[in-house]
């Protein structure tokens, strides 16, 4: 089992910064992937960025120049930094985890959440 949790939203102005962080307790030697998604109420959840463990990163087409995904292993954390925030950046934020375990020739994968925190960006 793995335990995450986010801190770091709130209400910002467009243009500016804000700086999610995830820590994960647990499991963690387990952990692969981590990475940050975003959802608001209806729609589907999308990714945000993602990190493996050896530091590779995923962006989505929407954050990507703006936002920057960092990780520490040793710490157990990875964080999210928003820059250029616009409105439509408003949604509710998760960090996700994935954890992997090899069984003969097979690799099994778990998807663990935080409960996710809030961004707001006014205009």
């Amino acid at each position: 089992q793995v335990l995450l949790v986010e801190s770091g939203g709130g209400l910002v102005q467009a243009g500016g910064s804000l700086n999610l962080s995830c820590t994960a307790s647990g499991n963690v030697g387990s952990i692969s992937e981590m990475g940050w998604y975003r959802q608001a109420p209806g729609n589907q959840r999308d990714v945000v960025a993602t990190i493996s463990r050896r530091g590779s990163t995923y962006y989505g087409n929407s954050v990507r120049g703006r936002f920057t995904i960092s990780r520490d292993n040793f710490k157990n954390t990875v964080d999210l930094q928003m820059s250029g925030l616009e409105p439509e950046d408003t949604d509710f934020y998760y960090c996700k985890a994935v954890t992997s375990r090899n069984k003969g020739w097979t690799i099994y994968t778990t998807d663990y959440w935080g409960r996710g925190t809030q961004v707001t960006v006014s205009s």
